[in-house]
């Protein structure tokens, strides 16, 4: 054992005794300049804010209270000459003393009563533009340089946001009559807080909420507890009505509310280098309505969603023990973002075994109305599987499986799929309105059954529009593949993947209208249709070549041979065939590949020969079928008086598309291009 002299224990004694007085000295010393130091604080602050942003910051009282206290009067933030941007009555916290001596800040009770903060743009002045685009010049720690950017463990980073964040929440939180303004020229919203209270973890608020267009009261309601990284609040209204989203209709012409939300937050634990946070969401009758989602309120009666995020050092991925279920249908998805040793994107989606009137029964309303009212017997299951490295973008991995059990449509809805087997009346749509009913079937003179078409009007147009068709249920993967990585590389979605099945289904049973409801329909209807055999190919074929548009007001083969070369469709040339197959896209647009004198344009010539050469090479044509093939197609129909007597190329779409296509053939698609707005 260790013996200490008595001399030794005396210095040590005096030591102790005098870092002991030294220590207390510096605490009254501290509080009694502590309000001092303050004011010189506060002084600072206003200066830096007039100096950088020229904001005035107003404080008409500060001071500290008891040991670990600070209480604020009369606090306002003012930017020259423009409207007030903060305004606080009466303002106090305290904070926790033992943590607050070694350096870490924590609030342990907050009050705030009365006041308000407001941003306002008035035209092109704003009264908080002083805050924005404004960089400081010195680079920090907080703040690394390019050669530093990206290097850091996801894990450790997000858990320490995390917890510094929710540290700072108080224990404590009273505050009263504060409110939230936003005016954006003749838009306005108003968050007007009666009460919010945080005490004994339990939370409690209420809010008046106001907005051109709502007039509500919100609440809060539940309890969180910071410390522990837990938290279970449910919010709605003390009305019947949904809380509606205020300033969204105004600005961007969207209406979006439900009866109430509930936020679940169970676990947030860093253990053996990985993060996981789990927890609960979910929203019961929620609305949205948008000329661009669909024509009428989109309603989900209940979703939830139970989530449980994995973060490592060097990914952030959603885990597949992870749940979406909407109303009785449950999808669960896998998500992952991982940055290294390459950047690489997986997004999976796997649903469980479902029956299928479950899932006709759980689709939203509003969003798929020609399924509405459809019966069905027998189960599926699908998955989803995409797979993006950046680094090596030609190797994505794009595949979707329908696995069927006993599965069969024993009534249909609106969208009545058999149909297409008789022949039944089609109105096509021109400028969101239906025009002249055409009937599809015998009783039409016009129609033509596919047997009596030429042999090579059907191979042009399978070669331009689909040439899997035959092969293929409704979709074609790799023209899937092929469109996300050309919509990824350019940032735009510059490519579609139509099939004729898809064109068919949009035809016939939906309207020309772009919104995100008629082409989920679209999707929806055509797996239907392809995989349940309703309808053969050659029929699904010799309604799409009779209904399509192939000039103004010219719909189906019959019409449009007449209007262009007064002969039947079985009379065909084949160069009269790659003239209509290529015009399909843009119809409306053939005379622009005339010249003055009615001539054809010089390009064509290249694109009838690039077309016969693919045709050649799948061997859908025979090298004697290309014998006197010429661009140079007499127009003697109608369509001679409608060609029009001009032969710029400067706004011509169409002609620079084909150019296109014919300088960089490897970029051809086998598979329609859709519009950009599809």
């Amino acid at each position: 054992m260790l013996k200490i002299s008595t001399r030794l224990k005396k210095i040590l004694t005096l030591v102790i005794k005098i870092a002991s007085v030294f220590l207390l000295l510096l605490i009254l010393a501290f509080f009694s300049f502590r309000n001092v130091f303050l004011h010189k604080a506060i002084e600072k602050v206003q200066a830096k804010l007039m100096d950088k942003y020229q904001v005035t910051l107003k404080i008409d009282n500060a001071g500290f209270e008891g040991l670990s206290g600070l209480k604020l009067n009369g606090l306002s933030l003012v930017p020259q000459g423009k409207d007030t941007i903060l305004v606080v009555n009466d303002f106090s916290l305290s904070v926790k003393f033992w943590y607050a001596l070694i350096g870490d800040i924590r609030v342990k009770n907050l009050s705030l009563n009365g006041g308000y903060f407001q941003l306002i743009k008035k035209g092109e002045e704003k009264n908080f533009d002083a805050f924005l685009n404004k960089k400081d010049t010195l680079q920090t720690q907080d703040n690394p340089t390019n050669e530093n950017k990206g290097v850091q463990n996801y894990a450790e980073t997000i858990y320490q946001l995390i917890s510094k964040v929710l540290n700072k929440v108080p224990n404590e939180v009273e505050m009263k009559d504060f409110s939230v303004l936003g005016v954006d020229d003749d838009r306005f919203f108003n968050f007007s807080l009666n009460e919010f209270k945080l005490f004994d973890q339990r939370l409690n608020a209420s809010m008046k909420v106001s907005s051109n267009s709502i007039n509500q009261t919100w609440i809060l309601s539940g309890f969180a507890n910071p410390s522990a990284k837990t938290a279970d609040i449910t919010f709605s209204s003390t009305d019947t009505s949904r809380v509606m989203i205020p300033y969204i209709f105004e600005r961007f012409n969207l209406q979006a509310g439900f009866e109430n939300i509930r936020l679940q937050l169970n676990q947030v634990d860093l253990d053996g280098g990985e993060l996981k946070v789990n927890g609960i969401a979910s929203v019961k009758n929620f609305a949205v309505n948008h000329p661009k989602i669909a024509k009428e309120d989109v309603i989900i009666n209940n979703a939830e969603f139970n989530y449980s995020y994995l973060i490592g050092s060097n990914f952030i991925s959603l885990d597949s023990s992870s749940t979406v279920k909407l109303n009785d249908f449950t999808i669960h998805p896998f998500i992952k973002f991982e940055n290294s040793p390459d950047t690489v994107f997986y997004f999976i989606v796997q649903t469980e075994s479902t029956t299928a009137q479950n899932f006709i029964n759980s689709l939203p309303k509003g969003l798929f109305n020609h399924i509405r009212g459809m019966e069905a017997n027998g189960s599926f299951s699908y998955r989803l599987d995409f797979i993006y490295n950046e680094n090596h973008p030609d190797e994505m991995v794009f595949e979707s499986t329908l696995n069927k059990d006993n599965f069969q449509i024993t009534k249909f809805g609106e969208a009545n799929l058999s149909k297409l087997n008789t022949e039944f009346v089609h109105y096509p749509y021109e400028n969101g309105r239906a025009t002249r009913p055409i009937i599809v079937g015998p009783s039409n003179s016009d129609f033509t059954p596919v047997d009596q078409i030429s042999p090579f009007l059907k191979k042009c147009v399978l070669t331009t529009e689909d040439p899997s068709f035959f092969y293929h249920r409704g979709f074609v993967t790799e023209a899937f593949r092929q469109s996300i990585v050309k919509n990824i590389r350019t940032g735009k979605f510059k490519r579609g993947a139509s099939t004729i099945s898809m064109q068919l289904i949009k035809n016939v049973f939906l309207t020309r209208e772009k919104t995100m409801a008629r082409k989920l329909e679209e999707i929806l209807l055509v797996y239907i249709l392809e995989n349940n055999y309703l309808v053969s190919k050659d029929r699904m074929f010799e309604v799409y070549l009779n209904i399509i548009e192939w000039g103004p007001n010219v719909y189906g083969i019959g019409e449009a041979s007449r209007f262009y070369f007064r002969k039947h469709p079985s009379q065909l040339t084949l160069s009269e065939c790659l003239y209509l197959a290529t015009i399909i896209p843009r119809p409306k647009g053939f005379m622009w590949r005339f010249n003055k004198d009615g001539s054809a344009k010089e390009y064509l010539e290249k694109t009838y020969r690039f077309l016969a050469n693919k045709m050649l090479s799948r061997e859908l044509i025979l090298p004697d079928d290309t014998l006197g093939l010429t661009h140079q197609v007499s127009i003697t129909g109608p369509a001679k008086l409608k060609i029009i007597k001009n032969d710029s190329l400067s706004n011509d779409s169409i002609l620079q598309l084909e150019l296109n296509t014919i300088a960089n053939p490897e970029q051809a698609t086998d598979v329609n291009v859709e519009d950009d707005e599809e």
